[in-house]
């Protein structure tokens, strides 16, 4: 059988997979099929888990902002619409965060969206 030369490519490849999966369960973080296996599902779960982060939060946002608004007595597209209307360019994270620590600051704000909305 032929010597074959492939450096230290498999070793290295296979070392980083066992790295990885350092801290997994049993057989997960010591055998290389069982490691290689779960690190790209954990790898998969991480890259959709980034993006469905951005749409938990928006929609925790918008659930505090909905909130403030009924608080002063609108609804909450009522109160996205009139901002729009008045030119008020707040994100929906700064809307929430007003709404939270800042109470009165928001009121000032329902206030000019419902004028607007008029």
């Amino acid at each position: 059988m032929p010597r074959v030369k492939r450096s230290t490519n498999r070793r290295d490849a296979r070392r980083k997979t066992l790295k990885l999966a350092k801290g997994f369960f049993l057989t997960k973080s010591k055998l290389y099929r069982a490691a290689q296996e779960a690190v790209e599902k954990a790898l998969r779960y991480g890259y959709v888990g980034r993006r469905r982060k951005k749409r938990e939060y928006r929609a925790l946002f918008i659930l505090r902002v909905n909130a403030g608004c009924r608080a002063n007595g609108t609804s909450y597209s009522k109160f996205i619409g009139g901002l729009k209307k008045a030119g008020i360019e707040l994100n929906r994270k700064i809307l929430a965060d007003l709404a939270l620590n800042e109470p009165k600051a928001f009121s000032a704000l329902v206030e000019k969206a419902k004028a607007a909305f008029v």
